[in-house]
């Protein structure tokens, strides 16, 4: 399958500096203008999800695989409505240090983009999920990788549910996967900081950028691959270029089979 990259300079719902000169000729830019009219961030964050709801929409219906390149993980709210309008009904396998499963009963610090798992399966607050007319993500039809970073809460949330929580990316290796379309979700801060130490929220620990490589090529293999998305370093925090060419690199390993 043929990759469209899709890019999205946000993080959250200010413009992000640093990741357009990624974008080569081909690729497609997701950069709506956002009215001064809407103040409040939701609001703001689901016109630019929106942009790439009807973006990865289009891609998939040509065929084509979306890979969708962000600045933070809200963004994965945009894809999978994508998707779903394109008449897509993945497993989302998301590769992250943290849960992104807090509510706003249980975050402590209040940031959105520690939210959106809980919001795609219907959990917490759904202003942005309805924005985009988002169907709720069945937990069955998630896989929960690493996640070495729980807040206390938010622990309780993932042990109560009924998606599967793999702590070991290397399990995924042989984890029984369904016959149905993929979405991977990784976020790079999975990978261990000594390796990619360019993230907003660095988590120690985790699996170095060889085992992260070796797992993504094992998924690039599997034949229904249908959608990725990649929330990036930070480029501010990058200033020797590390953890770009690191992060690109392990993409790599999952659009080459």
């Amino acid at each position: 399958m043929n990759n469209q990259f899709l890019l999205t300079p946000f993080f959250l719902d200010q413009p992000l500096a640093g990741l357009d000169d990624l974008a080569q000729a081909d690729w497609r830019i997701n950069r709506p203008a956002l009215p001064d009219s809407i103040t409040e961030t939701q609001r703001r964050m689901s016109v630019v999800h929106e942009g790439l709801a009807t973006q990865v929409a289009e891609v998939a219906r040509a065929g084509l695989r979306p890979v969708s390149v962000n600045g933070d993980c809200c963004a994965t709210i945009g894809v999978m409505a994508g998707l779903q309008r394109a008449g897509l009904d993945p497993l989302l396998i998301w590769f992250d240090a943290h849960g992104d499963f807090n509510t706003w009963e249980t975050t402590p610090s209040k940031f959105l983009g520690g939210m959106p798992l809980a919001m795609l399966t219907g959990r917490g607050e759904q202003t942005m999920p309805n924005a985009v007319q988002l169907r709720t993500v069945a937990d069955e039809a998630v896989i929960l990788t690493d996640a070495r970073d729980l807040d206390p809460g938010e622990r309780v949330l993932v042990e109560n549910s009924r998606l599967t929580h793999l702590t070991d990316i290397k399990r995924l290796l042989d984890h029984p996967l369904p016959e149905r379309p993929l979405y991977v979700h990784f976020d790079c801060d999975v990978v261990n900081p000594i390796d990619l130490p360019a993230v907003k929220y660095l988590a120690p620990g985790g699996p170095d950028a060889a085992t992260v490589a070796e797992v993504f090529r094992y998924v690039a293999r599997l034949p229904n691959l249908a959608a990725i998305s990649l929330t990036a370093w930070k480029p501010d925090l990058d200033a020797d270029g590390r953890s770009r060419r690191v992060c690109w690199e392990l993409l790599q390993c999952l659009l080459t089979p």
